[in-house]
């Protein structure tokens, strides 16, 4: 998969080939046709955030369309078209996950 990653704060993000990550249990592969960076991205790479987790791909506000689902992962299953917004925390109780 192609990827724009950020190595350093301050400096260009780079176009490069990754592998394909699998899935976990209850995760999705997507085929992203769309993705946005927020502020929060922005912040990293003009080196305003301590510690960032680098390399880091930026961007995760995600349209896409699922391409292999996890073991448990049972309500969204390949070629359903999804988004993906900024999920910090979640308690697990919505119906969509359960």
């Amino acid at each position: 998969m192609r990827a724009m990653v950020l190595h350093a704060p301050g400096q260009l993000l780079q176009l490069e080939e990754r592998q394909v990550p699998e899935p976990g249990p209850e995760q999705l592969l997507l085929k992203v046709h769309a993705c946005a960076v927020c502020r929060t991205d922005l912040h990293v790479m003009d080196g305003e955030l301590t510690r960032p987790r680098l390399p880091l791909v930026l961007g995760h506000e995600i349209v896409g369309t699922v391409v292999k689902a996890g073991e448990r992962a049972r309500i969204l299953g390949p070629g359903t078209r999804v988004g993906v917004p900024w999920l910090g925390w979640s308690d697990g109780t919505c119906r969509c996950w359960t």
